[in-house]
């Protein structure tokens, strides 16, 4: 596993990637860009929500940041396709 410190820098560069794509996906208009900014705000809800449980039930800002990498992971995989 990486060192937490790591794994937490990566994350906003990771991210930055999916920032890219989606605003490449929104300029292009149409009902793909419409789906995606539906898809982008329900799954930063989701996220949260997610995350504020994780800390809740006694999970560490490890596990946070991990999980938001797997998710911009298949985010990344999921606009790359």
């Amino acid at each position: 596993m990486l060192n937490p410190f790591c794994a937490a820098f990566l994350l906003p560069a990771e991210a930055q990637r999916v920032i890219e794509l989606r605003l490449v996906r929104i300029a292009w208009g149409g009902a793909d860009a419409q789906a995606e900014i539906v898809s982008m705000v329900g799954e930063k809800v989701v996220a949260a929500m997610e995350a504020a449980n994780t800390l809740m039930m006694g999970g560490s800002h490890d596990q946070v940041v991990a999980r938001y990498r797997e998710l911009v992971a298949a985010d990344t995989r999921r606009l790359m396709a």
